[in-house]
């Protein structure tokens, strides 16, 4: 197998392991700390952000353009960019929503309720990885420093989403180790989705398939920015200027990233 597709992929695979870092913090702690949540939340969102409209929505530009022209590129990236906005948002109209996973008040609340909180939370989670993890894999094929960049974004936005299954999961339960698996498995969707990328795409890369997934996983990654990140870290802020303070960080970190890997 060639050494790119071994990056690529591998990446992948770390980038979606992340989500059993935070069931692990998640099962470390019995309470999770609403600023801890929030501050998580809030810095990936940033790091979504910075990347997607700075990084990704560029590059799928820059390729749509050279296979479509610049004017034409630039509209076919548009509406990819909608496009991959609207599918995540299809998704999330048809998936029934458990609804405040990440709440500090789970103990308050019936078993029967926090599973299926948990097991709702764990397949929304698995259905965004996919497309994240394939945009990963493609991303690292494109370029690694691109590769790399998406990857960081994706696997700190993992984290607090494996608290997010885990956590309901063991209050309803009592076992850390279903909890722990549940939300692990979660997050191999995003290596399935490298898979897919590499079967389907593998010997076909071209500017425009490349400008299409990179527009729309912009897309996907802005959505889930706005309607889940940033108003759950709302939502647990004890202040408002945490959760600013949160998001500047994040695209701080992005771009310090970003520049040390050019």
């Amino acid at each position: 197998m060639d050494s790119r597709v071994v990056f690529a992929l591998s990446l992948t695979l770390a980038a979606g392991l992340s989500t059993g870092v935070g069931s692990l913090l998640g099962l470390l702690n019995r309470r999770p700390n609403p600023r801890v949540l929030t501050l998580a939340l809030s810095f990936s969102a940033g790091v979504m952000l910075y990347v997607s409209f700075v990084e990704i929505f560029p590059k799928a530009r820059q390729s749509l353009s050279a296979a479509l022209g610049d004017w034409l590129g630039y509209a076919v990236t548009v509406l990819a960019f909608f496009g991959g906005i609207a599918a995540i948002a299809l998704v999330d109209r048809l998936l029934p929503t458990g609804g405040g996973a990440l709440t500090p008040d789970l103990q308050g609340r019936p078993r029967r309720e926090l599973m299926r909180t948990g097991l709702f939370s764990a397949l929304a989670i698995a259905i965004h990885n996919f497309p994240e993890g394939l945009a990963t894999f493609i991303g690292a094929l494109s370029s690694p420093r691109l590769g790399i960049g998406i990857a960081i974004a994706i696997a700190i936005h993992n984290i607090p989403e494996g608290l997010a299954v885990s956590a309901p999961i063991y209050y309803a339960t009592g076992s850390k180790r279903q909890a722990f698996w549940i939300s692990f498995v979660s997050g191999l969707a995003e290596p399935v989705g490298a898979l897919v990328g590499y079967l389907f795409f593998g010997s076909s890369l071209n500017d425009m398939v490349l400008g299409l997934v990179f527009a729309s996983v912009a897309g996907v990654m802005i959505y889930i920015c706005l309607d889940e990140l940033l108003p759950t870290a709302q939502r647990l802020a004890s202040h408002h200027h945490l959760m600013i303070g949160g998001v500047l960080a994040g695209m701080a970190v992005m771009s310090l990233s970003l520049v040390l890997l050019a």
